[in-house]
């Protein structure tokens, strides 16, 4: 196939414009789920009572998450210049500031649930678990979707001369941070009460 088939008509290529809509309407899966936490903020109906978040704890974690930004980057730029070993070596890097952010973020869950703040606790409980577990899964999804290019890449299934594979990745997983720094921000940073 054609390079020129494999592009629209604005010379970008489908597949990263295929990622592009996608993230758009995950854009508006979040856009969503913050607006029913912002809506349930006050509504704590027999929640926890005082600060429940730990900011340190959430900036750190959320600081190892921003920092994958620049591995994930740093893959790029190495599989464009054709070096398959650093570019490995980054994704793995990015992939580990994943599962480093989704187990602190399992830490803070369980100890929200220790201290009485569970989904079925009031509506704001439950639109908190929804924004912050959805934003888990989709980290969880992209370190999946790093770890199997890391290991096509082993292989020989992505090859130096496909580095819009790892650009396609990239875009998700910045995405993924992108939107973290909007909920960090919502949810942890803004006394709205």
């Amino acid at each position: 196939m054609s390079a020129a088939v494999e592009e629209t008509s604005l010379g970008l290529d489908n597949r990263k414009l295929a990622m592009w809509v996608f993230l758009g309407s995950e854009f508006m899966f979040f856009g969503a789920f913050i607006t029913a936490y912002l809506m349930y903020l006050n509504t704590t109906a027999g929640g926890p009572d005082g600060e429940i978040f730990d900011i340190v704890y959430t900036s750190v974690s959320s600081f190892v998450l921003l920092m994958s930004s620049l591995t994930m980057v740093l893959a790029h730029h190495a599989h464009e210049q054709g070096d398959m070993r650093r570019m490995r070596m980054w994704i793995l890097a990015t992939a580990f500031q994943g599962l480093v952010f989704v187990g602190g973020q399992a830490y803070e869950f369980t100890k929200f649930f220790k201290e009485g703040l569970v989904p079925t606790a009031s509506p704001f409980a439950s639109s908190f678990f929804v924004l912050t577990g959805f934003h888990g899964v989709h980290v969880t999804v992209g370190i999946i979707m790093l770890l199997g290019l890391w290991s096509y890449s082993r292989v020989g299934k992505v090859k130096a001369s496909q580095p819009l594979k790892t650009e396609i990745i990239g875009l998700y997983w910045h995405f993924v941070d992108v939107i973290w720094v909007i909920i960090f921000v919502v949810v942890y940073l803004i006394p709205w009460g």
